[in-house]
């Protein structure tokens, strides 16, 4: 088969029917297990220290991604791994919502996010696998920010208008616990729909196959040449330092910032309402992420990484002070609260280009696909690890205490940037 069949196949199938919707179903179940069940927990009065610590280790999945990636190649094709993680993704949510009112629900829920997380991290593979297959490479290059915008309309959708759906049953019903499960409810049928919808859709891209299967030893031999390469890269260790300490406070302050905007005045908190941080942080924070998003992507084409990685690692970094202000100051009026919060998502937007340009470049060379698996698994460990304990810190030291931590958490990565090696 040529690459005219190929295109034949895709012809068959507009890819304006299929990649919107695709990236949307891949970020749908990440920011509902990451940041959602966060939100939901406080709310249903879990404390920091247990939803950090737990939370973080839903993580785990897109840690050890590399090591199960081949064998979504070899026991099935990308389509029916699609259709199939979405749908069970779905029913998956649909249980949470059916555990909810059980007195057992924070460990059993626990549990069911993270059969869901292995299925979204299983997803991802699949999904950014088949991108490549059903598309050529004028297309691929075509649909990167299509794909990115509606991975980010799944934020605006989880973040923003789910929470706020939530808080407005809260209100409306005064049954916390019966509003989250409506909400979960939504969200499970939601994703049962898309799978619906992609199995009528998805085009069947004949690269799309299984593998035959190899030997053990050819797939151990490529597993070992894989860890090998990727760690005898110039740089690798300063490399494999900086991507696990660039989030280190993006990785704490993620698992606080909802808690510290529910929790009462009393406790240090903001006391805002469920629907008032779907808006703030899970709707104008994300257009202001989006927003440095695209302006780091420019500044990077236009100047190099080599130029703005300093600059980038700053705007990263520097804008967690202001939860240090929101904390001392507890404004009472939501002003200051979105400016405080655009600030710091439209900087960590800005910044955090250079660090996915930086994966990229370090990932170049013959394993460019695994290699690039690897770094993202070392920036999980770096979310991970740090976000575990992050609730236990603002419990024992408050939140003002908490958020001085956050902010010198970064003095790590500014250690190491002199010694990362930069290709431009």
């Amino acid at each position: 088969m040529g690459g005219n069949d190929k295109l034949a196949q895709v012809r068959g199938r507009n890819p304006w029917r299929w990649i919107p919707t695709l990236y949307f179903a891949e970020g749908l179940p990440y920011v509902v297990v990451m940041t959602l069940s966060v939100i939901m927990y406080k709310r249903l009065q879990i404390s920091n220290t247990d939803i950090a610590f737990y939370t973080s280790l839903l993580y785990l999945p897109w840690v050890v991604k590399p090591l199960w990636s081949p064998v979504v190649d070899i026991f099935a094709t990308g389509r029916r791994w699609i259709t199939s993680m979405q749908f069970i993704i779905g029913i998956l949510f649909f249980v949470v919502a059916f555990l909810l009112p059980a007195p057992f629900f924070f460990k059993a829920t626990l549990g069911i996010f993270w059969i869901a997380a292995f299925a979204s991290a299983t997803h991802d593979i699949a999904a950014d696998g088949f991108y490549i297959q059903a598309l050529d490479n004028e297309k691929q290059a075509f649909f990167v920010g299509i794909r990115s915008t509606f991975y980010r309309l799944a934020m605006i959708i989880v973040q923003g208008v789910a929470v706020m759906v939530a808080g407005w049953l809260e209100l409306r019903t005064g049954n916390v616990v019966g509003a989250w499960r409506y909400v979960m409810l939504g969200l499970s049928v939601m994703l049962i729909c898309m799978a619906v919808y992609h199995f009528i859709v998805l085009p069947s891209p004949v690269t799309d196959k299984k593998r035959k299967i190899i030997s053990l030893r050819s797939v151990l031999r490529e597993f070992a040449n894989t860890f090998i390469t990727f760690f005898q890269k110039k740089g690798a260790f300063a490399g494999i330092l900086f991507l696990m300490t660039f989030r280190l406070s993006e990785a704490q302050l993620l698992k606080i910032a909802a808690p510290f905007m529910l929790d009462s005045a009393q406790s240090g908190g903001l006391d805002l309402s469920t629907g008032v941080v779907g808006f703030t942080y899970g709707t104008v924070g994300v257009v202001a992420l989006v927003a440095g998003g695209i302006l780091g992507g420019v500044a990077i084409a236009r100047r190099g990484l080599r130029f703005w990685l300093w600059p980038m690692v700053i705007a990263v970094n520097l804008p967690n002070l202001l939860y240090v202000w929101l904390a001392y100051v507890q404004p009472e009026t939501m002003l200051p609260v979105n400016m405080a919060v655009i600030i710091e998502q439209f900087g960590y937007g800005f910044g955090f280009t250079a660090y996915m340009v930086y994966m990229i470049r370090f990932s170049e060379g013959k394993y460019s696909a695994s290699h690039y698996s690897l770094c993202t698994a070392f920036m999980a460990i770096g979310m991970m690890i740090p976000g575990m304990f992050a609730g236990w810190i603002a419990d024992k030291i408050g939140y003002i205490g908490f958020f001085w931590w956050v902010f010198f958490s970064a003095l790590p990565v500014f250690a190491i940037l002199p010694f990362v090696k930069i290709k431009d």
